[in-house]
């Protein structure tokens, strides 16, 4: 059991050592002598310059077609409407569903008890109903997890945000945390809706935030996303950075935690990603600035 649990540290630590190394070394862009090379990749939470030439170096690495530089002017259809405050009335979801079709919002993303009524709300627009699951713990069980996802899907939504089980994987238990973000995988799937995994980049270190997302990638997952807003720190260019890098061109990487104006949104887009979870929506598309600690 310990050589088994020695061998998979030393691949995660490897597979991070690789993806930090890519990062740093600013794509292919980077020439001899450049201090990037030299960069352990803390640089690109500072700079989302520099996150921008990483992007270059492959322009598919972002949902979005063109240089890194000339960021989406359209910020409204990345970003998902979202009210998740425990005391939310049911005047403030109409409302919410409201400014995500005025706006036109990607999706509005609300906790399950008001699924319907955002459906009913939607119905007939194309802003999509985003649920969350095993929110904002992810301590719940399995078979929780799958019912849950299921439930909100017959209700009406079309994409479930999960939070993988954060305990497991600090424990090392990979095989538990990958057939949790199957079972809600599958529960989507089967309904022709999409599984956005939160891995809660703030309780993880780099290597686990690289084991998430593959994890989420073997799951078969739709998207890996930051965070959840309720834990310690959200989401930074760096960690969106890494968590491209990891997953690749294809999968989905979601930002959320934090984004307050449209700056933060257009660095995040910089850095790879193709959507964005903000209960600043409306603001940050009008360009305005929410107070500092505001989430």
């Amino acid at each position: 059991m310990t050589e088994t649990t020695n061998a998979r540290t030393d691949l995660v630590e490897s597979i991070t050592r690789e993806v930090l190394a890519a990062l740093a070394a600013g794509g292919v862009n980077a020439k001899p002598g450049d201090p990037c090379l030299t960069c352990t990749g803390a640089c690109a939470s500072r700079c989302a310059t520099k996150v921008r030439d990483v992007v270059a170096g492959g322009a598919s690495r972002v949902g979005y077609h063109g240089q890194a530089d000339d960021v989406p002017g359209d910020l409204a259809r990345f970003i998902d409407h979202t009210l998740l405050r425990p005391d939310a009335s049911a005047a403030e979801i109409d409302k919410l569903c409201a400014e995500a079709k005025e706006h036109r919002f990607a999706a509005v993303c609300i906790n399950p008890t008001w699924v319907r009524r955002a459906a009913d709300n939607l119905r007939g627009s194309d802003v999509a109903v985003a649920s969350v699951i095993g929110f904002p713990f992810g301590a719940a069980t399995s078979e929780v997890k799958a019912l849950e996802a299921r439930r909100a899907i017959r209700d009406g939504a079309r994409e479930i945000d999960m939070v993988i089980n954060i305990g497991a994987l600090k424990s090392g238990m990979l095989d538990t945390v990958r057939a949790d973000i199957a079972g809600v995988s599958d529960a989507c799937h089967e309904s022709g809706a999409a599984n956005k995994v939160i891995i809660e980049t703030g309780l993880l270190t780099d290597a686990e935030k690289v084991v998430a997302c593959r994890l989420a990638q073997q799951a078969k997952a739709d998207f890996v996303k930051t965070s959840t807003g309720y834990a310690k720190g959200g989401a930074t260019v760096f960690d969106v950075a890494l968590m491209r890098e990891t997953v690749g061109p294809k999968m989905g990487v979601k930002a959320a935690g934090g984004i307050r104006t449209a700056e933060d949104v257009q660095d995040m887009i910089a850095a790879g990603a193709t959507r964005i979870g903000a209960s600043a929506g409306v603001k940050i598309v009008m360009g305005e600035k929410v107070a500092h600690g505001q989430y």
